[in-house]
C-alpha cells in the first residue's frame, strides 16, 4: 500500500468516475485502474462497484477511503510543519464553525489569517454542534466551536460566550428587541423546530419542560436556513439563537424578540482534542477566532451575548 494508491481511491470515490480521477491525477485511466485493483488484491476485498451514477465505494471502500482521506490530510499537514520559513508560522487548520455564527464570523476569521499568517492553510468547516464535534473526536478538525458542552476526556472546552434564544417570526408578528416573548406565547403557535437530537432542540425542550408549557410542532428540520424560510412562508414560529437571524432582522426580513419566562440561553465554547498535538498554526487560529468573538459581542454585533470571563459570563 503507497501514497499513489491512496490518493487514486480517494480521487475516483470523490469524482466518482476512473476516467475522471485519471484527468485531475494527471495519469492514464489504465494506471488509475491498477492501482485501485492492486489495493483492493492487496486486502482482499472490493472497494467499488460500478452503478449507473459511476464508480460508488462498497461498504469496505468507504471505510478505507475515510481512513485514507485522513492519512493524505496528515502528510500534507507534516509537509507544511517541518518545512516552514523561518520565523513563520505555518500549517494546515482545520476549523469548525456553527452555522448559526458562520456569517458573522467566517469572513472575519479568514481576512484576519490570511493578513497575518499567509504561511497558514485555513479549511473551514460548517455544522451543528453534534456533527462538529464527531469531527473533532474523529481527528477531522483541529478546532471548533461548539455550544453547552463541559471539557471531556476527549476534548478541551473554553468557555466564550453565552447568548439568549429568540423566538422569530414573520415580520407581520411585529416582535421587537425591547420587548421579550414569555416562553409560553411563543410555543403556543405552531412551531418550526430543530430535529429531535439537535442540540439546540435540547435546549429548547429543557426550557418548556421547566416552564411546563407544551409545545405545538409542525415541521422538524436540521436547517437552520429552512426554519427560517418556513417562518417567512407563514408555517409557524421558531427558536433560534440571535446570532443567527441578526442579519434578517436588520433587513426586515423576520421579526424576532428575545424569549423570556424563563430567558433560554446556550454557551458557545471552542473545543480543542486532548488527544493530538496542538501546533503553533492551531494555537494562532484559536487565538484569531476567539478575537473576533470578542469584538463581534463588544461591538453588538453579536445580538444578547455575554463574554465569558475566565469561565464567568461577563455582560457585554
Amino acid at each position: 500500500m503507497d501514497i499513489k494508491q491512496l490518493r487514486a481511491l480517494v480521487t475516483v470515490a470523490e469524482a466518482g468516475s476512473v476516467t475522471r480521477a485519471a484527468e485531475l491525477l494527471h495519469l492514464v485511466q489504465p494506471a488509475v485502474t491498477r492501482q485501485i485493483r492492486t489495493l483492493e488484491h492487496e486486502l482482499g476485498v472490493a472497494l467499488f462497484e460500478r452503478t449507473r451514477q459511476g464508480m460508488q465505494p462498497t461498504a469496505a471502500g468507504t471505510t478505507m477511503v475515510e481512513r485514507a482521506r485522513r492519512a493524505l490530510n496528515e502528510l500534507e499537514r507534516a509537509r507544511a510543519e517541518i518545512r516552514p520559513t523561518p520565523g513563520v508560522v505555518s500549517g494546515i487548520v482545520n476549523v469548525g464553525l456553527l452555522d448559526s455564527a458562520v456569517n458573522l464570523l467566517a469572513e472575519p476569521l479568514a481576512s484576519a489569517v490570511l493578513r497575518e499568517h499567509p504561511g497558514i492553510e485555513l479549511r473551514l468547516l460548517t455544522a451543528y454542534s453534534g456533527h462538529l464535534q464527531q469531527w473533532l473526536d474523529d481527528g477531522d478538525l483541529d478546532l471548533t466551536l461548539l455550544y453547552n458542552l463541559a471539557s471531556t476526556p476527549s476534548l478541551n472546552a473554553e468557555p466564550l460566550v453565552r447568548e439568549k434564544l429568540w423566538a422569530v417570526a414573520p415580520p407581520a408578528a411585529g416582535l421587537r428587541a425591547e420587548c421579550p416573548v414569555p416562553l409560553a406565547q411563543a410555543v403556543s403557535h405552531p412551531l418550526v423546530v430543530p430535529a429531535a437530537g439537535h442540540g439546540l432542540r435540547k435546549v429548547i425542550d429543557a426550557a418548556a419542560a421547566q416552564a411546563k408549557v407544551e409545545m405545538n410542532l409542525v415541521v422538524q428540520t436540521n436547517s437552520m436556513q429552512v426554519q427560517k424560510q418556513l417562518v417567512l412562508a407563514g408555517h409557524g414560529w421558531t427558536i433560534l439563537p440571535g446570532v443567527g437571524i441578526a442579519e434578517d432582522v436588520a433587513s426586515g426580513t423576520l421579526s424576532a424578540a428575545p424569549l423570556c419566562e424563563p430567558e433560554v440561553w446556550r454557551s458557545i465554547v471552542l473545543g480543542t482534542s486532548r488527544s493530538g498535538r496542538i501546533t503553533p498554526a492551531v494555537e494562532v487560529v484559536a487565538r484569531e477566532l476567539t478575537r473576533r468573538i470578542h469584538s463581534a459581542v463588544e461591538e453588538g454585533r453579536w445580538p444578547s451575548a455575554e463574554l465569558y470571563d475566565n469561565g464567568n459570563a461577563r455582560q457585554s
